[in-house]
């Protein structure tokens, strides 16, 4: 017993850094930061503690309602953050040869400290809001939901990386299954991040656009606000990007942009957001179909690692398109949400879907086929017998010729030739030496 008391210890102590660790360190910076900011605008601290439990539910993409208008379109950065800090500790708390208990327990854990954290952020924003008119409760669904996804994502990516093979073994699935999520992660990364250069560089060429962005504001501590306010939401505009490049279309407001047509209309005043197109709209935007087909080529070459026939191959393939346009499908969606007077900012799910699984399936496909990654199917017909061989033809002795008998009326021998002729040659004489 005594034995097992530290391994005890030690797995209860892992238990508690899953359930705690990454959503109390998110409550800690989102403290710091409130109280940082209340602080420069020379606010009092009745409403700090709302405030806190707001923000923290936004970082669970929870909207957020103030004075009535509705805050939906929340960053994406803070929560990739909170899904890779939960896969980090899941994974930290999973080792490969933990039992199936074991895992269970982790991501219970993973799921129900936040869950709990949520309750009693909402807790607080309601007992905020008597004090606070114009802070409102969220709705408690929304939030329970947003926070268990959230955490789920990463709890599911942290024990896949530990158990993933092991559990493939384990059950009735097809060992391919883990070559088409390596294979959909591969390609949601490459699109994702092709679309990220391509948003850069639409920043530099439209610079001029986001110094007047900047310019709404003459402090030091503003522009460095703007500036932070534009990363958390780069990954939302790189989102926005990446339904443009596979053939949809995204929208704020009343503006929409896509590859081929361009609609004005009024955008927020942020710096990231000098990097959308303005009518009229150049052919060269017409070039980011390339990277919804760069990305098919990623997927293509992930699936052809480990050739298969040609069903199993197909079905790989499908898989994975299947998987990286849901995996889209989410993040968009997780961007996406009601602005205040700006209106719904989002993109057309739809067609994002349609787009992301055409192109990884198409150019997947023939990715696959040129990089050798279907194995030909060997016919095998009815197995020959070897023939027996055929007796080598035997070679008679030629028969000895008739010797005609002598007088005496018996046949005559036949001089026979010695073996070794020098053994038949008498020697030579010696000579004497005396001569």
């Amino acid at each position: 017993m005594q034995e097992n008391r530290p391994a005890g210890a030690r797995q209860a102590r892992d238990l508690v850094r899953v359930a705690f660790g990454p959503a109390v360190l998110a409550l800690v910076i989102v403290a710091a930061v409130t109280l940082l900011q209340l602080l420069i605008a020379n606010s009092d601290m009745t409403g700090a503690l709302g405030a806190i439990a707001s923000m923290w539910l936004g970082v669970h993409q929870v909207p957020i309602s103030i004075g009535g208008r509705e805050l939906g379109v929340l960053p994406l950065l803070p929560a990739m953050v909170m899904v890779w800090a939960t896969a980090r500790s899941t994974a930290r708390a999973t080792s490969p040869y933990s039992s199936w208990l074991v895992v269970r327990w982790v991501v219970a854990s993973a799921l129900g400290g936040p869950l709990l954290i949520a309750a009693i952020a909402l807790a607080v924003i309601h007992d905020a809001s008597t004090v606070l008119t114009e802070l409102q409760t969220p709705s408690a669904l929304r939030a329970f939901v947003s926070v268990l996804v959230v955490h789920a994502i990463g709890a599911a990516i942290g024990v896949w990386s530990r158990l993933g093979r092991r559990a493939l073994a384990a059950s009735p699935l097809p060992n391919w299954l883990g070559d088409s999520v390596r294979a959909a992660t591969a390609g949601v990364l490459a699109l994702f991040g092709l679309s990220g250069l391509v948003t850069v560089g639409s920043l530099v060429v439209h610079w001029a656009t986001m110094q007047e962005l900047y310019g709404i504001t003459d402090s030091i501590f503003g522009q460095f606000s703007l500036t932070v306010l534009s990363a958390l939401y780069a990954p939302n505009v790189i989102a926005g990007t990446a339904a443009v490049a596979v053939g949809s279309s995204a929208h704020v407001g009343f503006a929409t942009f896509s590859s081929f047509t361009v609609f004005g209309g009024d955008i927020p005043a942020l710096p990231v957001l000098a990097a959308v197109p303005t009518p009229p709209l150049a052919p060269v935007w017409v070039a980011l179909l390339i990277i919804g087909a760069s990305s098919g080529v990623v997927v293509g070459q992930q699936c052809a690692r480990h050739p298969l026939p040609i069903v199993p191959a197909l079905a790989k393939l499908l898989v994975a398109s299947v998987a990286g346009a849901l995996a889209m499908s989410l993040l968009a969606y997780a961007g996406s949400g009601r602005l205040g007077n700006f209106g719904q900012v989002g993109v057309d799910q739809g067609a994002l879907m349609i787009g992301v699984f055409f192109w990884f399936a198409l150019v997947g496909s023939i990715t696959v086929m040129m990089a050798g990654g279907i194995r030909p199917i060997r016919l095998r017909g009815p197995r020959r017998r070897n023939p027996a061989p055929e007796p080598e033809p035997v070679e008679e002795p030629d028969e000895p010729a008739e010797v005609a008998p002598d007088e005496a009326g018996e046949p005559s021998q036949a001089t026979e030739t010695p073996a070794n002729p020098e053994a038949e040659t008498p020697a030579p004489a010696e000579r004497d030496p005396e001569e």
